[in-house]
């Protein structure tokens, strides 16, 4: 699962949408992948697995299913950037059956977050120092080196809660609670979906709604929008850069609220082959600047004379389209998936992705992941400013807003263990290279990797009880 990406990062896996919160994002994406939390409908996603049973040799998705009420699955996720960040995130996911009537899940979720990320200032080819976010202290970046903040560090943990009712043959609701608390950042969440089936439950229609209120609170305060970066040196004494400092900063917490809509549609065209098409609205207000990130200022020759903390619009509306097709083979399974998204900001990304899962035997089985994801920049997105310019209301130079493809490579392996417990293996090779958008590298610029790759190791392994 790609995860630095725009159209990861405002996903509401979780409210943050500043810092390394995609990462985040994502992992928990994969974990409820991973937990068999596939967005497919209920009856339909229950009429291609007993279709696929048809098989005699096959060993599809439901063979980790337990024949148990309940069932429990824990998975361990670590991730790591080369030279960057790293993260570990523990999943417990429970759900209880009772019988056709009602099912009652949960997951918990804890990650730790470590290392370096990206400040959005420009190499240089001398040595740049900057103010932590807290006004604490002074970090210093080699020439011709990424500026990177390497205190990063925060953990996370998640709690959500799931009822789904079967109200009747046709008739099926889902309704969720959902919290997540970090340091600096508190998200919470409900959601609800109605689905109703046709078709001798061949076809489904399905609508879904959810609200998310996230409370903000940066470390140092959050910055005035598009003010200057001091430096203590610049002071004759500590308080004085204090009073200077908290200047440039708002103390009180924020909030951003975010409501999703959605309706699909999905059919079972014949015994062995599903295909599911959503369309999805969401409408995010509020804070919605990366408090942590700046822009270098620079002179005719490119050298940076002052750093500037970013500003994004309080208002974003995302559309997105998605077609979802699976096909149960006498082997295994394979799916395939497009995703069209943009919003208001500028941003567009197409996503394609595919699973192929063959079945070595009934208990062994192995799958390949493959995906690219191209994402257009944000119109406000830049590399750098001119110091010649006036400032612009909007402006932000975070890669995860810029021109861009991703590339992911996986492999899975799963197995049947004693007792019926089932294990699964996963570890995937992530490659993002951000693009220029024609921004002319002036001066030293044009010496300096401005859009450095960015590479990822993905491993998770996981149990089924």
């Amino acid at each position: 699962m790609a995860v630095i990406e725009s159209d990861q990062s405002t996903k509401k896996t979780n409210g943050a949408e500043f810092k390394n919160v995609s990462i985040l994002s994502g992992l928990s994406m994969a974990s409820l992948s991973l937990l068999n939390a596939a967005p497919l409908p209920v009856v339909a996603q229950d009429k291609l697995d007993h279709a696929s049973q048809l098989f005699v040799t096959q060993f599809d998705e439901t063979s980790f299913k337990t024949d148990s009420d309940l069932a429990i699955d824990a998975a361990f996720l670590y991730y790591q950037e080369q030279d960057k960040v790293t993260a570990a995130e523990g999943i417990f996911y429970i759900e209880k059956n009772e019988g056709d009537k009602r099912v009652y899940s949960g997951k918990l979720v804890l990650d730790t977050l470590t290392g370096a990320s990206a400040n959005g200032a420009v190499p240089q080819d001398f040595a740049q120092t900057f103010t932590r976010p807290s006004g604490n202290g002074e970090y210093t970046i080699a020439a011709a080196t990424e500026p990177l903040d390497d205190t990063f560090k925060d953990t996370r943990l998640q709690l959500s809660a799931n009822w789904t009712e079967n109200w009747s043959p046709i008739w099926t609701s889902n309704h969720g609670l959902y919290l997540s608390r970090e340091f600096d950042y508190t998200s919470m969440g409900i959601n609800t979906s109605l689905q109703r089936s046709f078709n001798k439950s061949n076809t489904q229609v399905s609508l879904a709604a959810a609200y998310y209120y996230d409370l903000v609170d940066p470390v140092g305060g959050r910055p005035v929008a598009m003010s200057n970066m001091l430096f203590r040196d610049d002071f004759s004494s500590e308080t004085e850069f204090k009073t200077a400092f908290d200047k440039t900063r708002k103390i009180a917490s924020t909030n951003k609220q975010t409501t999703d809509l959605s309706v699909g549609i999905s059919q079972i065209l014949t015994r062995y082959t599903f295909i599911q098409l959503s369309y999805n609205l969401s409408s995010l207000s509020g804070y919605m600047t990366d408090p942590y990130k700046i822009l270098s200022v620079v002179d005719e020759v490119g050298t940076a004379t002052e750093y500037r903390y970013e500003s994004r619009p309080d208002e974003r509306l995302k559309q997105s389209l998605y077609l979802y097709g699976k096909q149960a083979l006498s082997t295994g399974v394979v799916d395939l998936s497009y995703r069209y998204s943009q919003d208001d900001w500028g941003v567009t990304s197409h996503t394609f992705e595919t699973h192929y899962r063959y079945n070595f035997t009934a208990d062994l089985y192995g799958q390949i992941h493959l995906r690219h994801y191209q994402q257009g920049a944000a119109d406000f997105y830049t590399r750098y400013l001119n110091h010649n310019d006036a400032l612009p209301d909007f402006a932000t130079a975070d890669y995860r807003l810029g021109q861009m493809n991703a590339y992911t490579l996986g492999l899975k392996l799963g197995h049947n263990l004693p007792d019926g417990i089932k294990a699964y293996y996963r570890l995937e090779y992530y490659q993002q290279r951000p693009e220029s958008t024609g921004q002319d590298s002036i001066g030293q610029l044009a010496n300096q990797d401005l859009y450095p790759n960015l590479k990822a190791i993905i491993f998770q392994l996981g149990f089924s009880f």
